[in-house]
């Protein structure tokens, strides 16, 4: 008898076909949804597990000065990497390079021979010189390559080096501006991706590919170099003519508060920091060092002074017996047996402490106090440069009369060179504080984006226009006839102060060590430059300000002049003859005169004459300079 299929297994049978069908269906559906749908997808996360990146390092950020010189750059300094899966003769290929790099065949062997994807060929085969490079590309050794590194260049050298600061080994901000600025300058890598197998052998069906980096973003400086390689051209000399233990200047724009120059001694150069204490480059003695300011900071009093109206420079009189007595305390002139009867411009002129002290008194110390805080001491500048100090000043607790004398002619407080700087340009510029600054702007080279910027900012009105121009006035008598004569320069109308301050360490003076400093400005009727010099411990000379700093910043200013843009003065107050100085004489208009007629003329100079001809066509120094009357004036002739 013949039977049929179960009914349950019909049914079953019938279930498990539909459901296979549905499943094949799905998984046709599925193959097509990968193969049209997700295909891009799938093969980026394939690549993400195939490829393997070279770093190429995009170049970090420049720093320029203000007007677009390089100061610090980066140039090309390729290393070497090394995938070992690609090479069978890894000993062989460790000879090659080490007859290019100059090691060991076994060292880079030991390196070589590891069991990894990619290995980075370091320090032997990092930075190195793209000669180098070259041939080791010319020599195709298998799983070598070499990718795009830089390293930081310094056309300069060692200038502003303490401002800069400098990079590491990753190219990352150690100290300064390189450090402060890390984030902004610091570049993003570009990458070659190779695409390979577990074996690190190159896959066939897959293009390599290039994952692009981002430049890092520059700076630009207010310094202006040629000012910086004048002031650092004079301190190097000064620390070898005194064997000073150190020595810094400031140069800046008293009408904005931007910075032409910062230069600190011993410096060092940025590629070789390793080399010195982190007391040098850790340092930036402008803003960093705090000393009493000594007769420099008298500027201070005669300007609150002048504004209070409390003394009449040229009528008011005041004897100077050689000391003054406070509460008891004998308070000495640096000249022992005083400068007797004067008035109070000759009280500048001398630099006389009893003088100052009597300015002091007239102001009051409530009031000197507070311009004292006006003029930005007790603080920090603002200037945004690393490692700023504030300066010390008596706190109002422990500012007593005898405290008072002695800041009215800088002794007993503690500042900073550029809180004198700052404070010192308001006093001649018109009376305005201005913020001092280092930074312009930060800004993409590529695209010329700004991402930060820095304009003048006016931190207050100190005193008024009059009181400036008297202050001016005061100090180019300093240094037509008083104590700054050494930066004395024909028709560069310099006016300044000195400044000499015995040394102190832990809290005591050191006997027979000083810091010597002059701040000076020019020209007098319109000020475009203020300098500051400090030499620190200077010997084999007369431990004055106007002795040595002085010159210094004569010489500065006079040779900065035709860079900043300001013309000479044809009218200046003539500097005094003292004894011992050198005889001189303005030079006579002899241009378009015959040469007999010269020859007549009863002049104490020398004459040396050039060319054939009666004429006078030319002549050197040029007519109205100064020249010592034992010196030569070379005159050319034509027909």
């Amino acid at each position: 008898m013949k039977t049929g299929m179960p009914y349950r297994l019909k049914i079953r049978l019938r279930t498990m076909v539909i459901l296979f069908f549905c499943l094949a269906i799905l998984s046709v559906l599925k193959l097509v949804h990968v193969q049209f749908f997700q295909f891009q997808f799938l093969s980026q996360k394939a690549e993400e597990n195939w490829d393997r990146e070279i770093p190429f390092s995009q170049t970090r950020g420049n720093i320029r000065d203000r007007h677009g010189e390089l100061i610090v750059g980066s140039k090309l300094a390729p290393t070497i990497y090394f995938m070992p899966a690609q090479n069978d003769e890894i000993e062989k290929a460790a000879k090659q390079l080490s007859d290019v790099l100059g090691v060991e065949s076994n060292v880079l062997f030991e390196k070589m021979n590891k069991r990894e994807f990619l290995v980075k060929l370091a320090p032997e085969g990092k930075n190195i010189d793209v000669k180098q490079a070259l041939h080791i590309q010319s020599l195709q050794i298998p799983g070598v390559y070499t990718g795009v590194d830089y390293v930081r260049d310094y056309p300069y050298g060692e200038l502003l080096s303490r401002l800069l600061g400098f990079t590491g080994y990753d190219h990352q901000g150690l100290a300064g501006l390189e450090f402060q600025y890390d984030k902004q300058m610091t570049a993003v890598k570009s990458n070659l991706r190779l695409f390979t197998d577990a074996k690190g052998n190159s896959l066939p069906h897959v293009n390599d590919d290039w994952k692009e980096g981002k430049e890092g973003s520059s700076l630009e400086l207010t310094i202006d170099l040629d000012v910086q390689q004048i002031m650092e051209r004079e301190l190097s000399q000064a620390m070898i003519k005194y064997e000073a233990d150190q020595a810094l200047a400031i140069a800046m724009n008293p009408k904005t508060g931007a910075i032409l120059g910062l230069s600190s001694f011993p410096t060092f150069h940025p590629l070789q920091y390793d080399k010195v204490s982190p007391s040098v480059y850790n340092q930036n003695l402008p803003v960093s060092m705090t000393f009493e300011p000594g007769s420099t900071f008298k500027i201070i009093t005669l300007a609150a002074a002048l504004e209070e109206g409390k003394v009449d420079l040229q009528n008011d009189q005041f004897y100077d017996p050689g000391y003054s007595i406070v509460e008891g305390t004998r308070l000495r002139c640096w000249k022992r047996e005083g400068h007797k009867q004067q008035s109070f411009l000759e009280v500048v002129e001398n630099s006389c402490n009893p003088g100052f002290i009597e300015l002091g008194a007239r102001v009051g110390r409530e009031k000197l106090s507070q311009y004292i805080r006006d003029f930005g001491f007790g603080q920090k500048t603002g200037s945004a440069i690393a490692g700023e100090s504030t300066g010390i000043l008596f706190s109002k607790e422990s500012y007593g009369p005898v405290e008072h004398a002695t800041t009215s002619f800088g002794q007993g407080i503690s500042v900073t060179p550029l809180q004198q700087v700052q404070a010192v340009s308001a006093a001649v510029n018109g009376g305005t504080l201005y913020q001092p600054y280092v930074v312009k702007r930060v800004y993409n080279e590529e695209t010329g984006a700004v991402e930060l910027e820095n304009n003048p900012k006016i931190v207050r009105q100190v005193i008024s226009e009059k009181a400036s121009k008297e202050v001016r006035e005061a100090l180019e008598s300093v240094v037509a006839n008083g104590s700054g004569r050494q930066s004395f320069r024909d028709f560069m109308r310099i006016g300044g102060k000195t400044g000499t301050a015995q040394k102190a360490v832990n809290g005591r003076y050191v006997e027979g060590e000083y810091i010597v400093s002059f701040i000076g400005f020019a020209p007098i009727d319109d000020p475009e430059i203020v300098v500051y010099v400090a030499i620190d411990n200077p010997k084999h000379s007369l431990q004055f300000g106007g002795v040595i700093a002085a010159p210094i910043v004569g010489q500065i200013i006079e040779d900065s002049a035709p860079y900043i843009g300001f013309e000479k003065r044809t009218i200046q107050i003539d500097k005094e003859y003292r004894w011992g100085d050198r005889l001189e004489a303005r030079v006579p208009e002899l241009v378009g005169e015959k040469k007999e007629v010269v020859m007549d003329l009863n002049e104490p100079f020398r004459i040396e004459w050039h060319g054939t001809g009666s004429i006078i066509e030319s002549q050197l120094p040029k007519a109205g300079s100064k020249l010592s009357i034992d010196g030569t004036i070379h005159l050319y002739l034509r027909e």
